[in-house]
């Protein structure tokens, strides 16, 4: 298993290669789209980097869900997040900081929760997994 360095610094080549930014540019706290400039667009070249960076498959919607919040106007009071809004945004980006946003929940502010920190927790759980399912299967083959 990658450490998680190793899986960082493939995260930032990825992102750096999907962005055109300079891999010294990126920093784990590096937001995507407030600080390296990713556009809506970029996040599929993100994923599909990502995917065939680490040999996984990244279901549509669950690193970068989109329009959490379309279709629940109750969660949202005045331009930021209701208590209740903001669980439901832990729910969905569980593996966010949320020490910043909790502060001030604005609804415009949920960008900056996508940072390369993320990615890189993102993508070490999801090989993590794939190691646990791995060596589930070898067992059951032996067992067999």
């Amino acid at each position: 298993m990658a450490t998680h360095d190793e899986i960082y610094n493939r995260v930032a080549a990825a992102v750096g290669e999907a962005l055109n930014v300079d891999v010294e540019e990126i920093k784990p706290t590096s937001t995507l789209q407030g600080d390296l400039g990713a556009e809506s667009i970029d996040f599929l070249d993100i994923v599909f980097r990502l995917e065939r960076e680490f040999d996984i498959q990244i279901p549509q919607q669950e690193l970068f869900p989109e329009a959490i919040f379309r279709d629940a106007p109750e969660l949202i009071k005045d331009g930021r997040l209701t208590p209740e809004g903001v669980k439901v945004l832990r729910a969905r980006v569980p593996l966010a900081d949320f020490a910043h946003f909790e502060n001030n929940p604005v609804i415009t502010n949920i960008s900056d929760l996508f940072t390369v920190q993320l990615v890189t927790n993102y993508i070490r759980d999801k090989l993590e997994v794939s190691q646990q399912n791995k060596e589930c299967k070898q067992r059951l083959a032996a067992t067999a």
